[in-house]
């Protein structure tokens, strides 16, 4: 395969285990959420659920971030995947 192939696979794979990682902090905090919400007040549930849409954002992303680090460390990232941003050609030079 390609640089150009490696890459759009790395970067949909990528997006759905960050979708996942998503899904799966909201269901934990959900779940967490659920088993305390007797013993808060009816004022503080609704900001519950506001904080259970929230966090799993924060969470995820971090987790990502964490991950993606360890990805980058093992794979040589330049020898099996094009630059996203940057010139893929040498710069002209100027007269």
């Amino acid at each position: 395969m390609s640089k150009r192939t490696n890459t759009l696979l790395f970067i949909l794979g990528a997006t759905v285990f960050n979708i996942l990682l998503y899904i799966i902090c909201f269901l934990l905090l959900f779940v967490i959420y659920a088993k305390i919400v007797g013993f808060l007040p009816e004022s503080v549930q609704p900001w519950g659920l506001v904080i259970i849409l929230i966090l799993p954002i924060v969470a995820s992303f971090i987790l990502y971030r964490l991950i993606l680090k360890v990805v980058i460390k093992k794979v040589d990232v330049e020898k099996y995947f094009d630059p996203l941003f940057g010139p893929r050609r040498p710069p002209k030079k100027l007269s």
